[in-house]
This record gives structure tokens, sequence and C-alpha cells, in this order.
């Protein structure tokens, strides 16, 4: 499975940014795709998931700011980062798995077979 995000810069607090993610598990009929960001010092955290079947989970720290969405079309993963704060300046990893999502994937990166190389985000305050 192949993955590769873009559209990672560098943005001031309140900005937006839009990530996009293509990969080939669109290829399969059930899977998972989803979100994961590090910063320097941190753990790894869980952003979003969204997965075949439609459903959607998110984090608490970004619930309301960022929106997962896909273009299957496209074979595109997008997750749309509103209201930024200087907390979420971080490596941001783009992720699958074959099958559907669930709810508690997004707290385990354990889960996820494939990873993306990362698109960096800063948020300057």
């Amino acid at each position: 499975v192949q993955i590769e995000e873009s559209g990672g810069d560098s943005v001031q607090a309140g900005g937006s940014l839009r990530l996009s993610c293509a990969t080939s598990i669109y290829t399969y009929s059930k899977y998972c795709v989803g979100w994961f960001r590090q910063a320097p010092g941190k753990e790894r955290e869980g952003v979003a998931t969204i997965d075949s079947d439609g459903d959607a989970y998110y984090k608490d720290y970004v619930k309301g700011r960022f929106a997962i969405a896909e273009d299957k079309a496209k074979n595109t993963v997008y997750l749309q980062m509103n209201n930024l704060e200087s907390e979420d300046s971080a490596m941001y990893y783009c992720v699958a798995v074959r099958g559907v999502c669930l709810s508690f994937y997004v707290d385990r990166p354990d889960k996820f077979s494939y990873w993306g190389q990362g698109t960096q985000v800063t948020v300057s305050s």
C-alpha cells in the first residue's frame, strides 16, 4: 500500500490548512485511514480516522476544529484543520489498514499497517 502526504506548511495561530493523503488502500473494499501526529519530545498521538463505512472518529483536542474527509474517486483522504493552535505543531502522518475502523483505533497507532513519511505543520502564535 502506497501512502503520500502533502499540504504541510507554516501558518499563524487561528489559520487553516488542508492536508492530503494519496493512498492505494482504496484498492480494498474495507479500509480504515486516518492521521496521527508527533511533536518533538512528545508521544505520537491520534488525530482522526475514517473508514469505508463512512464512520469518522476524532480525538477531543481536535473536535470542532478538524475534519477528516475522503474523495474515493481520487484515492485521497483529507484533513481540514481550522483555528490552528501552536499545540497543533507536529509532523502529521497518514495511516491506513485493511478493515473498518473501531472507535479506539484513533488511540492505537499499532493498529495501522501502513504509514506515510509525514508532512510538517508549524503553527506560530
